[in-house]
């Protein structure tokens, strides 16, 4: 992991086409701009472990006779 000092209005280039900007800082909260292309993906990694998360607990929920159901359709 690569760590980086930044002040307010410094920024981070990734890639030549993704700027990562500090905004602000305050309170101990910073606010960072991300300029990137429309087809890169930019999510909060709290969201995606929820996600994670969900889908796991989901996929241990599953009712047998439905499993059984699908299995005899393929048979």
């Amino acid at each position: 992991m690569l760590i980086l000092s930044r002040k307010a209005d410094e920024s981070i280039v990734i890639n030549d086409n993704i700027t990562i900007k500090v905004v602000s800082i305050d309170k101990g909260v910073v606010k960072l701009g991300i300029d990137a292309p429309s087809e890169v993906t930019i999510l909060r990694s709290e969201l995606t472990k929820a996600v994670t998360q969900s889908n796991k607990a989901a996929s241990f929920h599953i009712d047998a006779s439905i499993l059984t159901r699908l299995s005899d359709k393929f048979k």
